[in-house]
């Protein structure tokens, strides 16, 4: 399934490609700002973040990228200029299961404006429409309220668990309908 451009009233969520991926891990601001064509924030993403929101090594993306690439986007404002605002990934396609897992982050400056949700409720409706995909999963801990709402609001539930070192995890499911 291909990864298309998806749009909201105020987003545009841009697919990542093996180019971007490449230039956010080497650090070269200009030219991350080049292929997305929006400012990156001063802060985001820092080099822990890009490294969490690609568990699979760099090699791995490259070796197949449609498939760990699956749905990950960069939301960008509509605004003029453009800017960065975050990402959702999804840590690959479907596994043999048919489950997705989402992950997503809003810069700092963006946070508490609803973009969150925005590119959140887009991206798993577009992940859902994938007949591959038979549910999608998200974790966040139990004291990030702001995740929690989102995935709350958006249908998701609380199905599992996890301890981790910085707190408990909730593992939220939203199945396809």
């Amino acid at each position: 399934m291909t990864c298309p451009r998806l749009e909201t009233p105020r987003l545009l969520l841009v697919p990542m490609t093996v180019e971007l991926v490449e230039a956010v891990l080497d650090g070269r601001r200009a030219d991350t700002e080049a292929i997305l064509g929006a400012k990156m924030p001063t802060a985001w993403p820092g080099r822990a973040l890009v490294e969490r929101a690609f568990l699979a090594r760099l090699e791995a993306v490259r070796a197949d990228p449609e498939h760990r690439l699956w749905g990950d986007r960069v939301a960008i404002s509509r605004e003029d200029p453009p800017r960065v605002i975050g990402s959702v990934v999804f840590h690959g396609g479907p596994d043999p299961k048919g489950v997705v897992e989402v992950a997503y982050g809003i810069e700092e400056e963006s946070q508490r404006q609803g973009y969150g949700f925005e590119a959140v409720s887009v991206s798993v409706s577009w992940a859902l429409t994938d007949p591959r995909v038979r549910a999608v999963r998200a974790s966040t801990f139990t004291w990030h309220t702001a995740s929690r709402r989102i995935l709350e609001k958006l249908g998701f539930r609380v199905v599992d668990t996890d301890d981790e070192m910085l707190g408990e995890m909730l593992v939220y499911e939203l199945s396809r309908r």
